[in-house]
């Protein structure tokens, strides 16, 4: 038998009490290792539309839903008595007929509209306001039915409008909302692919991004642990599709902050390390404190897997480029920012008759000169400032120069090296690589 866990499970469990969810994930260990242990407390919720919905009793009050056949069983809630009964009672886990992804469906019947009580009357004069038009009139059911709607929905979904759709997607599966979200915004969303016939509903990728299997005591242990951090179970299929994706050559993933990216590249790493049992897999980030955040998350995501977590290296550029420099060129040491703050300070102090701020010089060294390892004046005459939003022109130029020639000059008297001389700043260079 499958043993499944549901994000909404995980969600639930979050709002308990510390006592309560020691108690909820302490009956939901014990589902997992043996579910007909006769000390289990298992009932059926009669009011349920969903017949294979039973309550497991965690406490005195407290209760957790699963959903049972003879194949599977999964965790799918857990509350306070009442409220964890109501929501079983306007619920259902079903195949879609289209996509074939399974899902825990809101029934229709059950969604009761929300009336706020008036209670100081005043007549007004009612404004006339033209009924806003229907945002998927012109679309088929086959093609509503395509992005994930379930059936029982597709009339609400054809009558709404700007001013509903955001309440009715609420109710709807996270796919069905998304791409109604996009249709509404003049984009066009992915079709998910359908399952195949014989491929189980909770394998695709839909699915895949509200249930997951639980193959041990360790990964089930794991995932109620972190409840918040659910990208360690639940990964987004259009997240995936990158994960798992052959490539022949470098690849990049763009996108805006909080989109994903640093998850895509921890199970890239993770996909990597699984695909090529002799290999290493390095992943780097800009600074130490990210690296170590990511460390972190990475030993959450293969806990159980030790063997697999000594395969993956997790460092900053900068330490993967100190190293690298040591092993092939022997002891550096590195300026700290505030020395290399104290030479610009005396160079252009030394330099009279300019009128730049010693935050621009610092900037305009550790962005331009140092970043592009410039040596020499025709270099930094040339060089596009990409990003830098203050203009230059070439008239100032030899005066920033001079001031950088001294900086350049204090660190080669001091033996001083920055991390991006050690990293060979954005130049392309050849590095030997132990194999």
């Amino acid at each position: 038998m499958d043993f499944l866990i549901a994000d909404t499970f995980t969600g639930s469990l979050a709002r308990l009490t510390g006592d309560e969810q020691k108690a909820a994930k302490t009956t939901a260990f014990d589902l997992q290792v043996n579910p007909a242990s006769p000390g289990l407390s298992f009932h059926k919720l009669d009011k349920a539309k969903d017949k294979n919905f039973w309550s497991v009793r965690v406490s005195s009050d407290i209760r957790l839903i699963v959903h049972k056949t003879a194949g599977s069983l999964l965790l799918c809630y857990v509350d306070h008595h009442d409220k964890a009964y109501d929501w079983a009672e306007r619920r259902k886990l079903e195949t879609h007929p289209k996509t074939g992804a399974a899902q825990l469906v809101e029934i229709r019947e059950t969604v009761k509209e929300v009336i706020v009580p008036v209670y100081v009357q005043k007549e007004l004069p009612a404004p006339r306001k033209a009924p806003k038009p229907p945002l998927f009139a012109d679309k088929s059911d086959e093609e509503l039915l395509g992005y994930g709607v379930p059936a029982e929905w597709l009339k609400d979904v054809r009558s709404a409008t700007e001013d509903t759709l955001l309440a009715l997607t609420d109710h709807l599966p996270a796919e069905a909302a998304e791409a109604l979200l996009e249709l509404a915004t003049g984009g066009r969303p992915r079709v998910p692919e359908p399952v195949l016939a014989d491929v189980s509903p909770f394998e695709h990728p839909d699915a895949q991004r509200r249930f997951r299997v639980m193959t041990n005591v360790e990964e089930l242990q794991r995932a109620l642990d972190f409840p918040w951090e659910k990208w360690t179970v639940f990964l987004h299929p259009e997240q995936r599709q990158w994960v798992e994706r052959d490539y022949t050559g470098p690849a990049r993933i763009s996108g805006s902050a909080g989109t994903g990216k640093t998850i895509v590249a921890l199970h890239r790493a993770v996909h990597l390390a699984r695909a090529n049992p002799e290999a290493r897999v390095l992943l780097t980030t800009f600074s130490d404190t990210l690296a170590n955040a990511l460390h972190t998350k990475l030993k959450r995501l293969v806990g159980s897997e030790p063997r697999l977590a000594e395969r993956i290296d997790v460092h900053s550029l900068n330490a993967i480029g100190l190293r690298l420099y040591k092993s092939h060129r022997g002891p550096v040491s590195l300026a700290s920012r505030e020395a290399v703050r104290e030479l610009i300070g005396e160079g252009s102090n030394a330099v009279a008759g300019h009128k730049f701020s010693l935050h621009f010089l610092l900037t305009e060294w550790e962005q331009v000169v140092d970043a592009w390892q410039l040596e020499t004046w025709e270099s930094y005459r040339n060089v596009a400032r990409l990003g830098r939003k203050t203009r230059l022109p070439e008239a100032q130029r030899p005066i920033l120069w001079s001031i950088f020639e001294k900086v350049r000059a204090g660190l080669t008297e001091r033996k001083l090296t920055t991390h991006a001389g050690v990293n060979g700043g954005r130049k392309v260079r050849r590095v030997p690589v132990e194999k």
